[in-house]
C-alpha cells in the first residue's frame, strides 16, 4: 500500500511538471532556437531578474519581404582596423565587402565585415558581421542597432535575411562589450523585421 502510494505522487507530481512546462515561443525555427538560447541560464545574456520572468522575446512578423538576395562586391585591399565597442575592448575587423539591394523601390549599401579573430575558431572560418541601424532603432527595436550574421558566398550575390536580425547582448545586460554600429551602416527605412526591442509589447 505504501508503495502504491509513493508511485501515486511521484506521478502526480510528474503530471505538474509536465503541465507547467511551457512550449518555446517563436513562429520560425530561428526565434524557437533563440529563445532556447536566452531560456538556458548557461547561455543567456539576460540578468538574473529577467530571466524568471522570461517567456520569449519579441519578435516583428515574419515577412518574406525582408529576404533579400543582394549583389556582393568584395573589396580586397582594404586594412584591418579597431571596431568600437560599448567599452573600451576593440576587437579587429576588416571590411570584407559591400552589398547592394533595393528594398520596396529604394536601393541601399551595407558594408559587411570579418571579424579577424572569429574567423580562427573552428566552424566560423567563413563568418560573415553585418551590423545595421534603420528607422524602427528606439522605438520598436533596439536603438544600438542589430545584427545580421552571413557566410561568404560563393558568387556576386548573398542571402540577406533581415528576419534573423537580433540584439547585441549589450540589450539585455550591460555586463558586455558589444560592437558600435559604423555609421555608414544605417538604412534610411524601416526594418520591420527580427528581434524587437527587449519589453517591447
Amino acid at each position: 500500500m505504501k508503495t502504491f502510494f509513493t508511485f501515486f505522487l511521484w506521478l502526480l507530481f510528474f503530471s505538474s511538471c509536465v503541465q507547467n512546462k511551457q512550449p518555446l515561443l517563436g513562429d520560425t525555427e530561428f526565434q524557437r532556437e533563440l529563445n532556447a538560447e536566452f531560456k538556458d541560464a548557461s547561455k543567456s545574456p539576460l540578468t538574473k531578474q529577467d530571466l524568471k520572468q522570461f517567456n520569449g522575446l519579441d519578435f516583428f512578423t515574419f515577412d518574406s519581404t525582408y529576404v533579400i538576395t543582394a549583389n556582393f562586391k568584395r573589396t580586397p585591399d582594404e586594412k584591418t582596423f579597431k571596431m568600437k565597442t560599448t567599452t573600451d575592448r576593440l576587437p579587429e575587423y576588416i571590411k570584407y565587402g559591400e552589398v547592394r539591394f533595393t528594398l520596396k523601390d529604394e536601393a541601399h549599401m551595407l558594408n559587411i565585415y570579418q571579424n579577424q579573430k572569429l574567423i580562427l575558431k573552428e566552424g566560423y572560418e567563413d563568418y560573415l558581421f553585418l551590423p545595421f541601424l534603420d528607422f524602427t532603432n528606439g522605438e520598436t527595436s533596439y536603438g544600438g542597432g542589430r545584427y545580421v550574421d552571413a557566410r561568404l558566398p560563393e558568387g556576386d550575390t548573398i542571402i540577406i535575411d533581415f528576419n534573423k536580425a537580433y540584439n547585441p547582448y549589450c540589450a539585455y545586460s550591460d555586463r558586455y562589450s558589444c560592437p558600435i554600429v559604423p555609421r555608414i551602416n544605417y538604412l534610411k527605412t524601416k526594418i520591420e523585421a527580427g528581434v524587437m526591442a527587449f519589453g517591447a509589447h
